[in-house]
């Protein structure tokens, strides 16, 4: 008896878009990736610094809200929002930071509270001494 084979139809096929454009208040990419990409109920956004008009702000308070803003507005070009993100993943070149981040990203995030990773790295682009990247989840309809 052969085996039947299982049809995908293009609906139920995972869709994959991605954003190349760049935001009215997001940073332009500093490399060769996308900011934004929808993989089905998936949006997510790579790594945002503190970079305004190319121009890195100074501090990692400011850094962080700066980078808040660029996340907002990747989010905002898929659709979605802040209190869709489900995953951030946060960068900071000194843990001695940690504290100052923490207000920050809280000051940015609002009241939405997503699941958090924060790694200590030895250097990040342009300078940058915070980055945040972005996992949300909002179903296609």
């Amino acid at each position: 008896m052969a085996a039947k084979k299982k049809s995908v139809s293009k609906k139920s096929a995972s869709k994959k878009t991605a954003t190349h454009k760049p935001a009215s208040k997001a940073a332009a990419p500093v490399g060769p990736y996308t900011p934004v990409v929808r993989a089905g109920d998936w949006v997510i956004v790579s790594g945002q610094l503190g970079l305004k008009d190319g121009v890195m702000q100074k501090g990692v308070s400011a850094q962080t809200a700066q980078a808040v803003v660029n996340l907002k507005a990747r989010l905002a070009e898929a659709g979605v929002s802040v209190n869709d993100v489900k995953k951030t993943l946060c960068f900071l070149t000194d843990m001695d930071t940690f504290a100052t981040f923490n207000e920050a990203y809280v000051a940015g995030f609002g009241k939405s509270r997503p699941a958090r990773s924060t790694i200590g790295v030895a250097a990040l682009p342009a300078g940058g001494q915070v980055e945040i990247e972005a996992w949300a989840y909002k179903p296609l309809r």
